[in-house]
């Protein structure tokens, strides 16, 4: 983590959102960075005013997420190595969404902080809210065994591992039924509103696409859809679907972000690359870089 997250609490379809998704689909695959002007012509094709973008990626550049360089007189951004990192982490989770199986393990996190260190107590958490795990209790919680590794990594960061104890179990039991125990330790109706959203705004972002195909459009419903879908990976663990609602609409709107994966990504990735490249995004850079000097 390295004090680096995704900032999930960003309010999807905001400038902040937009630029973080737009970083995450394009500043590795095209060198490592991007001109200051191709982030303005990108953001603007999502109808973010340049001011705007300009204003976010400073911000960004004090959390820690971009650096400020310029390349053959153009002024711009690249990653730094926390950002660069945390991306490569949220790629699987965001890109390709799993369920948890009934035969799979669970993971119980324990910990004991005290009331000295209760700002620690409150990041480790928030964190592991972040990555979707669910509250039995206080100072108790537990998640998929496949997030272990990530509820590791957030108690190494914040210096509590003399703190915490991880078990491994393979099985919920008690008086409460594991379906509604983890109607309790989850909020149900709010990660299902989360995908019923997604399904509202973007459900027919495909078939809207067919109907007018070419990178440009395919870049700007794809960005704005990832935009949205970003953060209910994480809000969403992956519970098995044995122990969800039948109706459970992460059923439906899985199979819809593949879909758009699928379809949208390698032409949107060319309309980048068109922008990237475009003499006229260099010489505004090139113009931009020279008066920042």
């Amino acid at each position: 983590m390295s004090g680096v997250m995704d900032d999930l609490d960003a309010r999807v379809g905001s400038t902040t959102s937009l630029l973080r998704t737009v970083i995450g689909t394009s500043v590795r695959t095209e060198g490592g960075w991007l001109s200051s002007s191709a982030f303005v012509t990108l953001l603007e094709e999502l109808g973010v005013p340049a001011g705007r973008t300009r204003t976010a990626l400073t911000r960004l550049k004090a959390k820690g997420i971009v650096v400020l360089e310029t390349r053959a007189g153009s002024a711009g951004y690249s990653l730094t190595d926390a950002a660069r990192l945390m991306l490569e982490r949220g790629d699987r989770r965001i890109y390709q969404p799993r369920f948890m199986d009934d035969d799979q393990d669970w993971f119980v996190i324990s910990f004991t902080v005290p009331e000295d260190d209760r700002q620690l107590r409150h990041q480790l958490k928030r964190r592991l809210s972040w990555i979707g795990c669910g509250s039995v209790a206080g100072a108790l919680w537990i998640g998929p065994g496949f997030l272990i590794d990530e509820a590791e990594q957030i108690v190494a960061d914040l210096g509590l591992t003399g703190q915490v104890t991880f078990f491994v179990v393979q099985e919920i039991r008690g008086a409460t039924a594991p379906a509604d125990a983890i109607a309790r330790w989850w909020d149900l109706p709010a990660i299902a509103a989360r995908h019923e959203d997604f399904l509202a705004a973007h459900g027919a972002s495909l078939a809207a696409y067919r109907a007018d195909p070419g990178p440009q459009n395919a870049f700007r419903r794809w960005v704005l859809a990832l935009d949205a879908w970003r953060p209910i990976p994480y809000v969403d663990p992956g519970l098995p679907l044995s122990l969800l609602p039948d109706d459970w609409p992460g059923r439906r709107s899985i199979p819809a972000f593949l879909e758009l994966r699928d379809a949208l990504s390698v032409p949107a990735a060319e309309y980048i690359h068109t922008v990237v490249a475009s003499p006229v995004v260099a010489r505004t850079a090139h113009h931009r870089g020279q008066e920042s000097a």
